[in-house]
């Protein structure tokens, strides 16, 4: 085994109020921070209870938890219920945009304005200064992510632009269109 200094949330600490980046104060209060290696199972479980969300590996997830963890946020209840999830990556290619890959909120902590808080809290990280647009793709009838992106737009004062990114037959004809959906620029103190 190769020793490493990735931090990991154990699922005893999950419930402690000192790991969160954020409270949402509630009947049952939410806490949102990074993903630990404890995570993995509890992303694959919540996505796959929020279609029409694509649903990925176990894996995929336990690598999102681990390797990219400073792009990612997980919402908990107090007993460590993983109740929502967003994963992400600065692309590359263009360093001031930020491609927001999956944003998940189940349905214990709807109505909350979770999923707004989760993409706020990973874009206020330190590392993500230079950020200035934020990116994704949604399918033409998935109405939650559409409104999300619209509400985001707004609250940041920023345009909000879409068009086709990935067709029906580039995702192998099984596949709703994709839109690539982006927001920018905007200035991260209205975040």
């Amino acid at each position: 085994m190769i020793p490493t200094n990735q931090t990991t949330t154990a699922a005893s600490d999950i419930s402690h109020p000192d790991l969160a980046e954020m409270i949402i104060e509630g009947e049952s209060p939410i806490l949102v921070r990074p993903p630990g290696t404890d995570d993995g199972w509890g992303i694959y479980e919540l996505i796959k209870a929020c279609p029409p969300l694509d649903v990925n590996s176990a894996y995929a997830y336990l690598l999102l938890a681990t390797q990219f963890r400073d792009r990612c946020a997980v919402a908990t209840l107090g007993d460590g219920e993983i109740v929502g999830f967003v994963s992400g990556y600065v692309k590359t290619n263009a360093p001031d945009t930020f491609f927001l890959w999956q944003v998940a909120v189940g349905e214990k902590a709807r109505g909350t304005g979770l999923a707004r808080k989760l993409v706020e809290t990973v874009l206020r990280r330190e590392h993500q200064a230079g950020v200035r647009h934020l990116e994704t793709t949604i399918t033409p009838d998935n109405e939650a992510s559409w409104g999300l992106f619209r509400r985001l737009a707004q609250r940041w004062q920023a345009p909000l632009n879409s068009r086709e990114y990935f067709s029906e037959e580039q995702l192998g004809g099984e596949h709703d269109p994709e839109n690539l959906v982006r927001i920018g620029p905007f200035d991260p103190q209205q975040i």
